[in-house]
């Protein structure tokens, strides 16, 4: 089998079958355990290349507040799907699915395992699992969005229960993105929105699963930690400079955690934790281990005082605590995942669970 060419990666056709049993290893689990340096790891031992599954880390110019590992701390190991977009993009599941199984279907052949970083459930699910997407009428999203905002949350998610109750067990009464997705999707398909959603089967790929798990109060410290080092990198200045271009735009970077606390500090409007976006849309916090606050310097505060700054700091700590809970619910539903300990060497762990496929 000759492999095909991924530009710019340093996959190349190598006209060499490849090893027999190759197959994709995913990385995943709440935000701030340690994913990306363990992906980086097995990459570089299994002879792979990183596939992004962190929907926040798709954009270019977030890589503070996203954790985003530098170029020497990827350690010459080629990352696909990182820095795609710009902030007034909406990611799209859809578009994330054809791009990840693309790549990831040219590493094997070139005989090269991909491995999937990431946090965000439902990006994951989409290129493992068999999950289409029905299109959008923009009039239909533009009233349920009203109606959300006028409505809120609970009031909708009780209409979708109403309507499709497997739909509404699957989506958080507090993801208001993913339940006027839900309801329009009823709408103009006249279906469940349940019938969507990909069963639980063998994982494309023959991917194995691998969960890195923290103990909630060791994560909970290792957030605080982080995002304190976030603020410090520069993230204040990071948020300004994309505001710069057109992040308050962005309907979906804009959200993110951290990014949409410092918007609000700078905007002076009041904390509002429990929007930030979540992990059925992308991995906001960022997918790297608890010691990284980012990889760019500078000095972070710009035109907020002391209060603000602690504040906004407060409001990012509590929103990402609130995401590792959501991803928690999400990933513990599956149970084909492989669940290590963070701190006990993930890396032998990972290694010797792979040793058993």
């Amino acid at each position: 089998m000759t492999a095909s060419t991924v530009t710019g990666t340093g996959v190349s056709g190598s006209g060499v079958a490849p090893r027999q049993g190759l197959r994709a290893v995913v990385v995943l689990g709440p935000t701030a355990t340690g994913k990306s340096d363990l992906g980086v790891e097995l990459a570089l031992r299994l002879g792979g290349e990183v596939l992004n599954a962190d929907a926040m880390q798709l954009y270019r110019g977030m890589d503070i507040g996203t954790a985003k590992l530098g170029i020497d701390e990827r350690r010459g190991v080629p990352h696909h799907l990182l820095d795609v977009l710009e902030v007034t993009e909406n990611a799209s599941v859809a578009a994330f699915q054809r791009g990840a199984r693309a790549i990831a279907s040219r590493l094997l052949a070139a005989d090269r395992v991909p491995v999937l970083v990431g946090g965000s459930a439902l990006y994951l699910r989409a290129v493992l699992d068999e999950m289409s997407f029905p299109g959008t009428d923009p009039d239909v999203r533009a009233r349920l969005e009203r109606e959300l905002a006028e409505e809120g949350e609970a009031a909708l998610h009780e209409r979708l229960a109403k309507l499709d109750p497997k739909a509404a067990a699957a989506v958080l009464v507090g993801n208001g993105r993913r339940i006027v997705r839900a309801l329009e999707v009823i709408e103009i398909t006249g279906e469940p929105f349940s019938a969507q959603l990909p069963e639980l089967g063998e994982p494309r790929y023959g991917a194995v699963l691998l969960g890195l798990e923290l103990p909630t109060e060791v994560l909970d410290e290792r957030i605080a930690s982080r995002v304190h080092r976030m603020f410090e990198a520069g993230l204040v200045d990071e948020v300004r400079e994309l505001a710069g271009r057109g992040l308050r735009e962005g309907r979906t970077a804009s959200r993110a955690v951290g990014y949409q606390q410092v918007l609000e500090a700078l905007d002076g409007v009041g904390h509002s934790v429990g929007d930030s976006v979540g992990d059925s849309v992308g991995d906001s916090g960022g997918d790297s281990g608890g010691d990284r606050g980012g990889d760019s310097g500078g000095a972070g505060g710009g035109d907020l005082d002391g209060d603000e700054l602690d504040k906004a700091q407060a409001d990012t700590i509590k929103a990402t605590r609130r995401l590792v809970r959501r991803q928690r619910s999400w990933f513990r539903r599956d149970p084909r995942i492989h669940w290590i300990d963070g701190l006990d060497d993930p890396v032998g762990a990972a290694l010797g669970v792979l040793a058993g496929h």
